[in-house]
């Protein structure tokens, strides 16, 4: 799979990169975590720009994040409001950089109908953030692409980790109101 990418990435640049960032986030046949590296060490050989890979990178997941965002939106769920309105923009956020989440995040924000604008800026932030971790590791790394994933692989861990820990002390002390 590794080889299409390569080649897609090589026959059709930026385009490519958008699409594939696209389809990651649409239907994720292909992390994230190939693409944007493959298209950072294109970029480290000179066959295209950083900053043109980490745009393409960060337009195409954001058109695939809208889709979801829009299509949930039409569903709605309104129980669940004062979350959105609370802790929404965070949450989209940093949804945006950790795997599998990143996929899913504009589903609870479309049906939460957390507001159009918001979403976009979170969103593209944290999109934003991810593809040139990931399109930046490639570009240094160059041949070194194995390395990719023991380098990047303890900092979502620890992104995890650290939600998880940070959920853990509010449920700990969280206090109804009465």
């Amino acid at each position: 799979m590794g080889e299409w990418v390569v080649r897609l990435i090589e026959q059709s640049g930026y385009l490519g990169v958008a699409f594939l960032m696209f389809l990651e986030t649409i239907f994720p046949p292909i992390p994230s975590e190939v693409i944007m590296p493959v298209a950072g060490i294109a970029a480290a050989r000179g066959n295209l720009t950083l900053w043109g890979v980490i745009a393409s990178g960060t337009a195409g997941a954001m058109l695939g994040n809208t889709v979801w965002y829009l299509a949930a939106r039409a569903l709605g769920l309104l129980p669940f409001r004062a979350f959105i309105d609370r802790y929404g923009t965070f949450f989209v956020f940093m949804g945006r950089m950790l795997p599998t989440v990143r996929s899913l995040v504009s589903v609870p924000a479309g049906l939460l109908k957390m507001r159009f604008k918001t979403f976009v800026i979170a969103s593209t932030l944290g999109t934003a953030g991810w593809t040139t971790m990931l399109a930046f590791a490639g570009y240094k790394l160059r041949e070194n692409f194995e390395e990719i994933d023991s380098w990047l692989g303890p900092i979502s861990n620890a992104i995890l980790l650290t939600l998880a820990l940070g959920y853990l002390w509010r449920v700990v002390r969280y206090k109804p109101k009465h």
